[in-house]
């Protein structure tokens, strides 16, 4: 945690897009229709709970944050039945909507779902922001969330033109967009597309491949296209990446999880970056948190196992998350490399000393493996070690620390350098991805250059200091 967060968690998130009512009806199905070949099912209960905005919102206000709604609301009978779900939970400021309240129904049987039926277009209506004070309902907040939906809440003039004033420099603002609503107002604080909603935002000619490489090159194409601060792209389970608008990137792996509903992770995730920046997270920190944070919401049932508690809206029931002998030497490591890249893999390379391999650098090996198909790592020599020490040897031999790398389930080759970085040994791999952790800026890195000159990326992963000297984890 950096300093001062803990004094900032209770900072209020508005929340500004359109709110659906999203209606879950369970049931079993043990015969079809006699008359047509269609699954009948046998109806056990039904859960109603807030959808799209609404969802975000509650799901930031279950971490124990205040939250405010600003949405659009029909005065119909789903309209009057969301307004009594989100009562108590949220601060909702709503203006009149039309076309009927939105509502998504899916017929779900053992725990997936059969069919959707939507109906309602839960569109603003006439007038929309003229009764809302804005001002009032964005004033005094530790950041803002734009949820998305293409309904036009996010589209109406009086809205943008709140969200693009001054005041906007000075709160983070995380805008969640959707294929069929407006982009974002310049100047964004970050902007959070997934993969498949980034290739459309991002048209033009065709990213080739798939992953974090492709991922983030759409994140740059974007960052000049949306004028943002920065562009996260979610991977569902290989986790996001983040592109900066100074040109750093970052990566954030996501732990393995048994995905059987994924509905919801995306609002979850992006109230987890909102509610994290406006704690005091940086952009990478805040991407980080939601990451997990949208994994244990997946691991314990998604939006599906979500219910109203009180005053909050909550999951429940709890589940474990997850946190996601090796060739030795240049030309193995370099040969698995072509392999990988031609069956269209990612190829990823890691390096350092790894002197007293500890609980440090497993992690930052794991999550760079999990970035890609293979992980390359490269260790320094003894006598690259000694020059970079003043003299003094690794404490650990080298034929000790190769050992030791070789037998991580992680990684998948161990090369060694002597010279005093690794830039000869990376042009011999030419990885897809370079890796480092948190505690290094690509920008200030020598391989920097040669790294993007074949149309590679430096990324940093999630810095965690050395707790303990620890036996390598060794294959079973």
């Amino acid at each position: 945690m950096r300093p001062g967060r803990a004094g900032r968690r209770n900072r209020r998130v508005v929340v500004v897009g359109d709110t659906l009512l999203d209606i879950d009806v369970e049931g079993s199905v043990d015969r079809l229709c006699p008359d047509a070949p269609a699954p009948v099912l046998a109806v056990e209960g039904e859960q109603a709970r807030p959808g799209g905005a609404g969802l975000a919102a509650a799901l930031v206000a279950g971490r124990g944050i205040p939250v405010r709604l600003v949405t659009a609301l029909e005065d119909d009978e789903p309209g009057r039945r969301l307004r009594g779900l989100l009562d108590g939970a949220v601060d909702v400021v709503a203006g009149p909507s039309a076309g009927g309240t939105a509502v998504k129904c899916r017929l779900r049987s053992g725990g997936r779902s059969m069919l959707r039926t939507d109906r309602g277009r839960g569109e603003p209506g006439p007038g929309f922001a003229a009764d809302l004070e804005l001002e009032a309902a964005l004033a005094a907040a530790g950041a803002w969330l734009v949820a998305d939906y293409g309904r036009g809440v996010a589209a109406d003039p009086d809205v943008r033109a709140a969200l693009a004033r001054p005041l906007a420099r000075h709160v983070p603002v995380v805008w969640d967009p959707h294929p069929r609503g407006p982009e974002p107002v310049p100047g964004a604080t970050v902007v959070t597309p997934n993969l498949a909603e980034a290739r459309g935002a991002a048209g033009g000619e065709p990213v080739a491949g798939s992953g974090a490489p492709a991922a983030l090159e759409l994140a740059a194409r974007l960052l000049g296209r949306w004028d943002a601060r920065a562009v996260t792209i979610t991977m569902g389970s290989g986790g996001a990446v983040v592109r900066h608008r100074h040109g750093a990137c970052s990566a954030a792996p996501a732990p393995a999880v048994d995905e059987a509903d994924p509905c919801g992770a995306g609002a979850h995730f992006a109230g987890g970056v909102a509610a994290a920046l406006a704690a005091g997270a940086t952009i990478d920190e805040a991407v980080t948190e939601a990451v997990l944070g949208a994994a244990g919401f997946v691991a314990r049932g998604g939006g599906a196992a979500v219910r109203r508690a009180g005053d909050r809206w909550l999951q429940p029931v709890d589940a474990d998350v997850p946190r996601p002998a090796a060739p030795s030497g240049l030309d193995a490591a370099a040969r698995l490399a072509r392999r990988v890249r031609e069956r269209g893999g990612t190829v990823v390379a890691a390096g350092g000393s790894f002197d007293e391999l500890h609980t440090g650098h497993t992690a930052t090996l794991e999550a760079a493996r999990a970035l890609g198909d293979c992980l390359l790592v490269l260790v320094n020599s003894d006598e690259s070690v000694r020059r970079r020490t003043g003299g003094s040897g690794p404490g650990v031999p080298l034929a000790e620390r190769i050992a030791a790398l070789a037998a991580l389930d992680c990684v998948d080759a161990v090369a060694v350098f002597d010279a005093d970085d690794p830039r000869r040994a990376l042009g011999a791999l030419r990885p897809d991805l370079w890796v480092k952790g948190g505690d290094h800026d690509p920008a200030e890195l020598p391989e920097t250059p040669l790294v993007r000159s074949w149309g590679g990326e430096v990324v940093a992963v999630p810095y965690r200091p050395a707790r303990t000297v620890v036996a390598a984890t060794t294959r079973s």
